[in-house]
């Protein structure tokens, strides 16, 4: 064996004469004749997600109303559904220990996972989505993408400092399987089908 130098100088020889290759073209694997929001509404369920096609912000509001009788603090990061207290006064993400009902539009969903992609923008304040006791989101039926291949395919996707994809209340199981939900996070998550 030479050198360091002749090793190096081997390598460089080699590099000049390599062709310059593509990189592979990674498959999105979309199936065809997939009804998108039928297989996000199978997982949503699997998820223990509640979901509802709506008209309107009134219809969410009756639907969670009926749903949460004792909802007192509500806190809305979107301007389509006011809460009670206001998501432009929160100085730290603690302040948002005392919310009943956290509210926000999901930037999209996935079917494959009946998850919803979530970040800065959306939420305005990340813990709104994690330290309400209940979440109720808002999403355009026409913004669901089939899997995670094409979900990462999205126009600015990483254009973000946070982003999250979220599914579900949150949950945990023990050994022996026993399932809880609420255990760490939002005790329920209920998702509404509203076009922007």
């Amino acid at each position: 064996m030479g050198s360091k130098e002749d090793i190096l100088k081997s390598v460089r020889k080699s590099l000049e004469k390599r062709e310059k290759v593509a990189y592979p073209v990674i498959p999105d694997f979309q199936k065809q004749g997939i009804d998108l929001k039928s297989l996000f509404e199978q997982n949503l369920k699997l998820a223990g997600v509640d979901f509802y096609d709506i008209s309107s912000i009134e219809e969410a509001q009756k639907i969670m109303g009926d749903k949460l009788p004792d909802t007192n603090v509500i806190c809305s990061s979107t301007d389509e559904w006011k809460g009670n207290k206001d998501i432009n006064s929160i100085e730290h993400p603690k302040d948002l220990n005392d919310v009943d009902l956290g509210i926000f539009r999901a930037e999209f969903g996935v079917a494959e996972m009946g998850m919803v992609w979530v970040t800065e923008k959306s939420l305005q304040v990340n813990a709104i989505g994690f330290l309400s006791q209940h979440v109720a989101v808002l999403l355009d039926p026409a913004e669901i993408t089939e899997n995670m291949h094409t979900a990462y395919q999205r126009e600015g996707l990483l254009d973000v400092n946070y982003g999250c994809f979220v599914m579900g209340p949150s949950a945990t199981a023990d050994i022996g399987a026993y399932l809880v939900r609420g255990a760490q996070g939002a005790r329920s998550l209920t998702l509404f089908f509203l076009e922007k």
